[in-house]
């Protein structure tokens, strides 16, 4: 399936990446993701003041924050509390993480079996994210990583199923990602210059997802937990936080 309105969904900000609204997605029942709820997205702490500004009309009331620590003082929480945004940092991998995934999986990238290895982790962020989405004032909200695609992209994938989405539109929002990478890679070209030894296709692997991972997540989740809801509800995200979500999320 291919997603044709990308650039209805997707906002080019000149200092952040992969930033897009989950609005207008189908549901099994018939109904409709609302717009301008829920945003998933990269790191904006490179955001232009005329990003920041652009960014303001959004009305976000919170940011949940997915990102490690480290990361976050490495590449600070952006601009989005000083625009009025309630700041929630929920690290779904704790520091060294990702060393741990690398020594059990390997180093050769993202992957569907990897994303599954998130969830081995401690539950506690996992169920927080949904009890933060269950309450309507913090909407429009969002959503994000580093990179806006792994971490985020297993959140949204959880969210969307919770909202009935039909898996073929989960996976084809989740490679939406790769429209975004060419330009997210001329921005390090043009600024600090791609890593040593980096050349710039293999940039370009690296800031992208393999498009069969969401379906290797999915499938995963099918065969270790009875699926995304089942896993949910394993976790303390019951019935009730779930209608919550549907009720700020759809039409």
């Amino acid at each position: 399936m291919t997603i044709e309105d990308f650039d209805d969904r997707h906002h080019p900000f000149a200092g952040c990446f992969n930033f897009r609204d989950i609005g207008g997605y189908r549901t099994r029942d018939g109904r409709r993701v609302r717009w301008g709820r829920y945003y998933r997205a990269g790191r904006q702490d490179r955001m232009t003041p005329e990003d920041i500004e652009r960014a303001r009309t959004l009305g976000i009331r919170t940011q949940i924050d997915l990102r490690r620590p480290d990361e976050v003082r490495d590449q600070g929480r952006g601009p989005f509390e000083n625009l009025g945004s309630r700041y929630v940092g929920l690290s779904v991998l704790p520091e060294g993480g990702s060393e741990k995934l690398n020594r059990e999986l390997g180093t050769m990238g993202i992957s569907g079996e990897r994303y599954l290895s998130y969830l081995n982790f401690d539950a506690t962020p996992w169920r927080q994210i949904f009890e933060n989405l269950a309450n309507l004032e913090h909407y429009p909200v969002l959503v994000h990583c580093t990179a806006g695609k792994d971490r985020t992209g297993v959140t949204t994938a959880f969210v969307l199923s919770i909202l009935g989405v039909p898996r073929k539109l989960i996976e084809a929002d989740y490679i939406l990602t790769n429209r975004d990478v060419p330009r997210q890679v001329a921005f390090v070209e043009r600024g600090p210059g791609l890593p040593d030894g980096m050349t710039r296709e293999q940039m370009m692997h690296g800031a992208g997802v393999p498009e069969d991972a969401m379906g290797v997540f999915l499938d995963g989740l099918d065969r270790q937990h009875g699926g995304p809801i089942e896993f949910l509800h394993k976790i303390g995200v019951d019935d009730a936080m779930q209608q919550a979500i549907r009720q700020g999320l759809l039409e």
